[in-house]
């Protein structure tokens, strides 16, 4: 008797971030975690209010330091990986990335412009040369979001200064995260973000179709306190806290058509192609002036060391 064909189901990568479970982690177990939160919200609103002019009026460059935690030898990337994702970095946060130019004509004049570059750290915390890149051996075969990967004891590698330098953290994620990020105000050794080896950069291991760099973007857009565009609700009751995102309902997944209308957001709906969206990496090419301005909050009021540091540290 012929045997029947068993149709294989094909899974589908999708977007995972891991930030808003280290979100509330955190509102729980930390003390003083949502007093300051919650003043540097206060202070963004109110800047909002008052069109407060942002004192970031000229480019300024954030020190980067890339831990790359590797059991495997494919999970040892490149040097030439970690650059191709600090190109994009500098790209998409200075809204010179050329598929820009796809957002919505309705959405053109939303496009905002952060002034923020990145530049792997040349001087180590003592002042020693570095390239900016730690190559760890761990004997894990994977992380989650409970940031061990961001101790040394517990097979990671240890943060440098997290008022100085923007620490990413490289390495295989189980449960299907992409990465996750700690937002402005949580404790200082474990502040930076963390990225899926396959999700990093637009070279090497990266792959589809999470292979343009977009991750580490929506991650450092949390490290900046951005917010998850649809405000993490099942309905339509959330916010971001940006007043030029529409209003929307859930995460937007894969490729959409221009325009997916939700919480009666209509005729242009949802703006799914914002770096905050859960879109594969071809479908996000934009964050709006009013996430840039919330990106500024947070830097002058919780991160002002990037900025003072950011010459001798980077030259």
């Amino acid at each position: 008797m012929a045997k029947k064909s068993v149709a294989k189901t094909i899974e589908v990568p999708r977007r995972k971030c891991g930030t808003m479970e280290v979100h509330y982690h955190l509102l729980e177990q930390t003390p003083g975690y949502r007093q300051v939160l919650g003043r540097l919200e206060a202070t963004t609103q109110n800047r909002i209010r008052n069109l407060t002019a942002s004192k970031i009026d000229k480019t300024i460059t954030v020190p980067v330091v890339v831990h790359v935690v590797h059991k495997l030898a494919k999970e040892k990337i490149s040097a030439a990986q970690v650059q191709s994702q600090i190109d994009v970095l500098n790209r998409d946060f200075n809204a010179s990335n050329p598929d820009v130019a796809n957002v919505p004509p309705v959405w053109q004049g939303s496009v905002g412009n952060a002034r923020i570059k990145f530049a792997l750290a040349k001087k180590k915390p003592n002042g020693k040369k570095t390239s900016g890149i730690i190559y760890k051996k761990t004997t894990k075969s994977s992380f989650s979001q409970n940031d061990s990967v961001k101790f040394s004891k517990l097979g990671g590698s240890d943060a440098w200064p997290t008022d100085r330098y923007l620490n990413i953290w490289v390495c295989s994620l189980g449960n299907g995260l992409l990465g996750y990020a700690q937002f402005p105000g949580g404790p200082p050794d474990t502040d930076g973000v963390v990225i899926l080896t396959t999700a990093f950069g637009t070279t090497g291991t990266a792959a589809v179709p999470f292979n343009l760099g977009r991750t580490a973007i929506h991650e450092i857009g949390h490290w900046l306190n951005l917010r998850h565009i649809w405000g993490d609700t099942e309905d339509c009751s959330g916010t971001d806290f940006a007043d030029d995102t529409p209003n929307q309902q859930f995460p937007n997944r894969g490729t959409p058509a221009f325009p997916i209308v939700t919480c009666n957001n209509g005729p242009n709906g949802d703006m799914f192609m914002n770096y905050m969206d859960y879109v594969d990496d071809v479908a996000m090419f934009m964050f709006t002036k009013g996430q840039v301005t919330r990106m500024h909050a947070a830097i002058e009021a919780l991160r002002p060391l990037l900025m003072e540091h950011s010459a001798e540290l980077t030259s």
